[in-house]
């Protein structure tokens, strides 16, 4: 779980949210925007990737307004910025503009760091947000989950849950999110073991696998067996994402050894065998449609349409056919 420090208000001039656990850093970036747009409805929230904020750009985005709008700008991966932007937010930190909340993301390495103690000696709020390899880590993330929704389960079912669903905060989050809304009083080892012991992992990964593969047929299949089995649909819509996010993670990096992607890319070594060889026939534009597919099967499965079987389905397709997308070109 996030940490925060003493120094908590989420309106401060700059949130520096520190680490490299991208649910808490999207965590840390929501609860900013929740709280500006709890001020003010119609808050203005621009999200930068490095490449987007050029020397001056910050400048044009903290000058008043005419309307005196509140507004978040949210930088992401800051340790990447130029040299000549890093300047920019340095001298922006010296006098932040009022109604505006700069919110900097950043790995907390050694790169970029003179940016990260220039942003802690102005006094920003700071998240930390480390990736969370602990096992006792991830038992304490469940655990708060679960006392966020005000709801209780009990220790052998907070555990038996990371036993089931493994390391990957998003899929953990989101199986507590399924348990509180499906489950009425306290969740116990018996109702975990019902929905995800031996059976999420495995079914929910077997359709992402068949699916980056291009072999639309077996997904299909593969899904059709896991609804049937009972396994939730959001276990689904994780492991799809995480199936099409590993191809765009490895399709990007450099080549090297698996042990050394392993530690760039934050995957096991065998992991990365696997999407090498799931790789072959994915595109850029092929990740981005896969992802775009993910996005609306979530949004599907979550309440956006009438039907989850179907938004599941229609991805599968839809990652199935872009995996093929070199082939095709």
């Amino acid at each position: 779980m996030a940490k925060k420090t003493a120094h908590d208000d989420l309106l401060a001039p700059v949130t520096l949210a520190v680490g490299q656990e991208e649910l808490l850093l999207d965590r840390a970036v929501q609860e900013v925007v929740a709280a500006a747009r709890a001020a003010d409805a119609d808050t203005d929230v621009r999200d930068l990737a490095p490449e987007q904020l050029q020397p001056g750009t910050l400048a044009e985005l903290t000058s008043p307004s005419l309307f005196a709008e509140r507004k978040v700008v949210v930088v992401r991966n800051a340790q990447d910025l130029s040299a000549d932007t890093v300047k920019d937010v340095k001298a922006y930190l010296g006098a932040p503009a009022e109604e505006i909340t700069l919110v900097l993301l950043h790995a907390g390495g050694a790169k970029g760091k003179a940016l990260l103690d220039a942003a802690r000696k102005a006094g920003a709020r700071e998240v930390a947000c480390p990736k969370m390899t602990k096992p006792a880590d991830r038992l304490a993330f469940v655990r708060q989950e679960f006392r966020g929704t005000g709801r209780s389960a009990t220790p052998e079912a907070c555990q038996a849950l990371v036993d089931a669903i493994g390391s990957d905060l998003r899929e953990l989050a989101s199986a507590v999110s399924q348990l509180v809304a499906d489950v009425e009083g306290t969740i116990d080892e018996a109702v975990v073991g019902r929905y995800y012991t031996g059976r999420a992992e495995a079914s929910s990964f077997t359709v992402a696998d068949r699916a980056v593969e291009g072999r639309a047929a077996e997904a299909l299949e593969a899904l059709r067996w896991s609804l049937a089995t009972g396994v939730a649909p959001v276990m689904i819509t994780s492991a799809l994402a995480q199936g099409v996010r590993a191809i765009g993670k490895l399709s990007s990096a450099r080549g090297g050894r698996p042990a050394d992607l392993a530690r760039e890319l934050g995957m096991p070594p065998w992991k990365i065998d696997r999407v090498r060889q799931q790789m072959r026939g994915w595109t850029p534009d092929g990740v981005a449609v896969a992802l775009r597919a993910v996005a609306e099967a979530d949004a599907g499965v979550k309440g956006g349409g009438d039907d989850p079987e179907y938004a599941l389905e229609k991805a599968v397709v839809a990652i199935a056919r872009a995996a093929r997308s070199r082939g095709r070109g």
